[in-house]
């Protein structure tokens, strides 16, 4: 039976190989994912040989580069458990609820605006890097985008670029629950979504 100590070093000594995989997988050059990443080339090269131990310093700036969660890029064995465990947290009185856990890529989230919250309120657009997809699951989401006003019920979805000014409120004094995901500039879904004024 092995001890601790030897799965530890195991472990350890599947991580380089696997970096290296992953490196060859995405296409990119030691030289471009020191780039992305800030480690020197030099210390990426040790650490895909097995010269030089893996750290969390080295692991996370290489997880989120190669958008894999920190579990995969070492290996760590499966929990069993598919459930993911998200902790809301308040935003401007909104309630988030992060429904992904992967560094970079697609984020998901459950976005609550409680009643009464911004339906007397006047729209603020703002704009950011990105491309929005939303769902709305309950209640009427006011959605001012660009020069135009919606009102989208339960059921119906939006998609656009977030360059684009944007602002989401409560459109009447009862409370919206939607889901959002936000990718990265570039990334696009497949679903056009056809809006209708009440």
């Amino acid at each position: 039976m092995k001890r601790d100590g030897d799965e530890l070093e195991a472990a350890l000594a599947a991580v380089g190989p696997r970096l290296r995989e992953l490196r060859r997988r995405s296409g990119a050059t030691l030289t471009a994912l020191s780039e992305t990443t800030g480690i020197a080339i030099s210390t990426l090269s040790r650490l895909e040989s097995g010269q030089r131990k893996p750290g969390l310093e080295l692991l996370l700036p290489l997880a989120k580069a190669y958008q894999v969660p920190l579990d995969e890029l070492v290996g760590a064995p499966a929990s069993g458990d598919p459930r993911v465990y998200p902790r809301p947290f308040s935003r401007n009185g909104m309630t988030v609820v992060p429904l992904t856990r992967k560094p970079g890529g697609l984020q998901v989230h459950k976005q609550i605006l409680p009643a009464g919250l911004t339906d007397r309120l006047e729209p603020d657009p703002r704009s950011h890097e990105g491309y929005h997809w939303l769902y709305v699951l309950s209640g009427r989401l006011r959605m001012v985008l660009g020069d135009q006003d919606f009102v989208l019920g339960a059921g119906e979805v939006a998609e656009f670029d977030t360059h684009l000014p944007h602002w989401f409120g409560n459109a009447d004094a009862r409370p919206v629950e939607f889901l959002s995901i936000l990718g990265p500039q570039g990334e696009r879904f497949h679903i056009r979504a056809r809006y209708r004024r009440d």
